[in-house]
């Protein structure tokens, strides 16, 4: 997954009890498939996977990616760029074997049985599994790749290291040491944790060898596009030759595995075009792919074999089932990667084999008379993710999110906490330690989004009288929950972030740390005029309340925000101008407040920007403070 590609298509809290919780009975999921049913192997009919029953299955999921594969973002090594460039900074920091031991503790402790379990718990029911071609070397073979990595402004040496991977590929010594490589295992390991939950599982070339396009961050290769002009000394493109032994190996494995959903051949090549000295119409991907398709087949292996077109998966110019040169095109599935992309049903991409817009892919799909999967979406507010959802949902076509985990972010299933640096000791014990399961936090608004996109729930249990903070409004989209003016990314090239704070959640909503006594530790700001917030609140008994609203104003006019109950202004809060945030608490006086028992939905509107939000706080009318302060 490639987070700022320039390319010309739209691309794309918790402790352990607080767990449980989650788990038990936050997310009752409606709108998701049932329980995966007991695993057989899948096929396409016309349109639809099937299973050995006929029944349609939808596969639902999410990515394991950064585990396999570090990418630069999700582990906030960004300097670093790519895991090659990690590496790089590790071996100026310490020895090869200490190296190799980090990635063996990372590696082991990433993802574990528990992160699949979890995934599993929330009513998903497959993982999408990004690797490194790398992780199916022989510690010998990976010790030569590393010498690369040792003298990166060296020709000789990725030439050294392309003329040894031929020698190994000739003398028949690419991957087939099953036991002894690390890669089979990892895959051997998911399988199972999957299966003991009803998960199927997507195997996902994520870098191949010698990278499917420019960005070193998905392909961590020595020099872009290698995997497509790379000769070695016969002249041969030995990196296609490579990549083909590997999938052919992994059919020998798999072929008969039921738990695999289907083989993802090769993830997001881009950039594979006139510009960069290749074809205009994809021809080199269809050379590839139809080798591939065969290398598969001709193993006896009948699995799903997934495509991704270029453009980070996305175009399919000379690659529909017409165009390919094989002989058996049953059992293909065609893939979307949605990112930073309009999700308006009537949204359309004036060339049809363009399919990351829902009404393209689905055009598509009728079209050919083929599956299509989203293999990754995310990385965008939970309003852009509950209306892809909805209509990924509508249109019967399976996603996977991306991601399960990332370091310090609000868009994934689990947060890992910051660890410092990944090129000192104490930072790469944090990092193990942080990225462990139990150590990381649930970002169950990003779970409520994808699991339940048309409800709307109560964030925390509000029973006045008490404190609202402010962040903790209701789970559920913009309009619904909260009114935001910019809730969701729609155009890959606008990076202003959804939330502008940048913190506690992942909606529209700019939400910010903040120090003040009392607080949760965050405030909401950023505001415009006609934005507002709701909350789901309990009154155990009819009367007459307090109401006082904590906040800073730290521009130069007033700014005012309105308490609404059913539409209808019950309060009023004026909030002076400050010298600053710091110095600039108050706390406000908003009068007094009739509320019959039972549930209602109260609503904090902006009438006039500039405030920064803490906390409403309710209390006994008999008692309430005369003045502001």
């Amino acid at each position: 997954m490639n987070l700022l590609a320039p390319s010309a298509f739209c691309q794309r809290i918790a402790s352990p009890a607080t767990k449980a919780t989650l788990l038990a009975g936050l997310l009752s999921l409606t709108t998701l498939a049932a329980p995966a049913q007991q695993l057989s192997r899948l096929s396409a009919k016309a349109t639809q996977v099937v299973n050995a029953q006929g029944k349609p299955v939808v596969l639902r999921g999410v990515n394991v990616g950064g585990w396999l594969l570090q990418e630069s973002y999700i582990l906030k090594t960004d300097t670093l760029g790519c895991q090659r460039r990690i590496q790089q900074g590790l071996l100026r920091v310490m020895p090869e074997k200490d190296m190799e031991e980090f990635y063996r503790q990372y590696r082991a402790g990433f993802v574990t049985k528990a992160d699949i379990d979890f995934i599993a718990q929330q009513g998903f029911n497959c993982v999408r599994l990004p690797f490194h071609y790398d992780l199916f070397l022989t510690q010998e073979q990976r010790r030569a790749r590393t010498k690369v990595l040792q003298s990166p402004n060296n020709p000789a040496a990725v030439t050294a290291y392309v003329q040894g991977l031929s020698q190994w590929y000739d003398e028949g010594k690419l991957f087939t040491d099953a036991k002894q490589l690390d890669g089979f295992r990892f895959i051997d390991n998911v399988l199972g944790w999957c299966a003991a939950n009803n998960m199927y599982v997507v195997l996902d070339l994520h870098a191949a060898p010698g990278g499917q396009g420019t960005d070193p961050n998905i392909n961590d290769n020595f020099l872009p596009l290698d995997l497509w002009k790379r000769r070695d000394a016969k002249g041969r493109l030995i990196y296609q030759d490579v990549t083909v032994r590997l999938w052919e190996q992994l059919a020998r494995r798999y072929k008969n595995d039921a738990r695999v959903a289907m083989y993802d051949l090769i993830n997001e090549p881009h950039n594979a075009n006139a510009a960069n000295g290749m074809s205009a119409d994809n021809a080199e991907l269809n050379v590839l792919y139809s080798r591939l398709i065969d290398a598969v087949r001709a193993q006896g292996d009948s699995h799903l074999l997934m495509l991704e077109g270029n453009g980070y998966g996305n175009e399919y110019t000379n690659l529909t089932p017409d165009k390919l040169r094989v002989k058996d095109k049953t059992n293909l599935v065609y893939n979307a990667h949605r990112y930073w992309c309009p999700n308006d049903a009537a949204a359309n991409d004036p060339n049809p084999n363009q399919i990351n817009l829902v009404h393209n892919l689905a055009a598509f799909r009728d079209r050919w008379q083929v599956p299509v999967w989203v293999g990754e979406t995310g990385e965008n507010s939970n309003e852009w993710f509950a209306a892809a959802v909805q209509q990924l949902n509508a249109q019967h076509i399976g996603w996977c999110h991306w991601n399960l985990k990332r370091v310090d972010a609000g868009t994934s299933f689990l947060r890992v906490k910051p660890y410092g640096s990944i090129l000192t000791a104490e930072g790469r014990a944090a990092l193990l330690r942080n990225s462990q399961f139990r150590n990381c936090e649930v970002n169950k608004d990003v779970l409520f989004a994808l699991t339940q996109p048309t409800a709307q729930r109560p964030f925390a249990a509000h029973t006045l009288p008490g404190t609202l903070f402010a962040s903790d409004y209701d789970y559920g989209r913009e309009g619904q929950a909260y009114h935001d003016d910019y809730a969701a990314r729609t155009d890959y090239r606008e990076l202003k972030p959804t939330n502008r704070g940048g913190a506690y959640r992942n909606d529209g909503v700019d939400i910010l740390p903040v120090q003040d006594a009392g607080s949760n530790g965050y405030g909401v700001g950023h505001t415009a005029a006609g934005e507002w917030l709701s909350y789901t609140v309990t009154v155990p008994k009819a009367g007459s309340y307090s109401v006082q609203l904590r906040a800073t104003n730290a521009t130069a006019a007033p700014a005012q925000l309105l308490l609404k109950l059913n539409q209808a202004t019950v309060g009023t809060f004026n909030v002076a101008p400050a010298a600053s945030e710091a110095a600039g608490w108050q706390t406000v006086n908003g009068g007094t407040l009739t509320l019959p028992a039972g549930t209602h939905t109260l609503q904090l509107f902006v009438a006039q920007p500039g405030a920064v939000v803490s906390w409403l706080r309710f209390g006994d009318a008999a008692s309430a403070p005369q003045g502001g302060q």
